[in-house]
């Protein structure tokens, strides 16, 4: 079978020329670097590609927790920072109100969208992009948990490996969780957290990533 018949076997709008266009277009997120780690003075900071591939790593284990559809959760994780690849990683820190990053991110999913050919696959995207910015079902509340959660890891890992305070991630996320699986493993990070520390509790740094 040509390359052509293949790839329109799913959604003949996403032509090869069209994937291959968005293939380049997510590479940008390879090279985005989180803001928030950039902020604190992180060394080597983790692109936004590095964290959406956790959690969504995360989604494939947690198969199906709090009675969620599996595949949604993978695909949601790995959609939701999708237009940072236009807009950039816009934190509460960057000046940039809540209503006006919401407005550019749509903007850009809509640029993602017309990339897509505006078919299926394009319309799956928009939909998971805009279900787990409206928090109210399910699989988008167990994800943005997964969110914080990869978020409070990361802050735990670069602590110990530079020697730096980063409490305020972890500061940033208490009494947040939206799901018993989330606050559950964020007890554990906490854990880990606190005995590397030989504390309880933690104070300032910087707050998301």
């Amino acid at each position: 079978m040509a390359a052509a018949d293949a790839a329109g076997t799913a959604d003949s709008a996403a032509t090869p020329a069209r994937i291959v266009d968005f293939l380049a277009l997510l590479e940008r997120l390879k090279r985005t670097k989180r803001t928030g780690w950039v902020r604190s003075g992180v060394s080597e900071p983790e692109s936004v590609a590095d964290h959406s591939f956790r959690m969504a790593s995360l989604a494939l284990v947690l198969a199906g927790a709090e009675g969620t559809d599996a595949s949604r959760c993978i695909k949601m994780a790995l959609v939701h920072d999708m237009a940072e690849a236009l807009v950039g990683d816009i934190t509460p820190h960057c000046g940039v109100s809540d209503e006006e990053k919401h407005r550019r991110e749509a903007e850009a999913l809509e640029s993602i969208k017309e990339m897509l050919g505006g078919g299926a696959a394009a319309a799956e995207v928009a939909a998971l992009w805009n279900e787990y910015e409206a928090g109210e079902t399910k699989e988008a509340n167990l994800v943005k948990d997964f969110d914080k959660l990869e978020m409070i890891v990361q802050a735990n890992e670069y602590e110990q490996a530079q020697g730096m305070d980063l409490s305020g991630f972890f500061n940033s996320t208490r009494g947040k969780w939206r799901t018993p699986t989330g606050a559950a493993l964020a007890e554990e990070v906490e854990r880990r957290y606190n005995a590397h520390k030989g504390v309880q509790g933690g104070g300032g740094g910087e707050r998301s990533a």
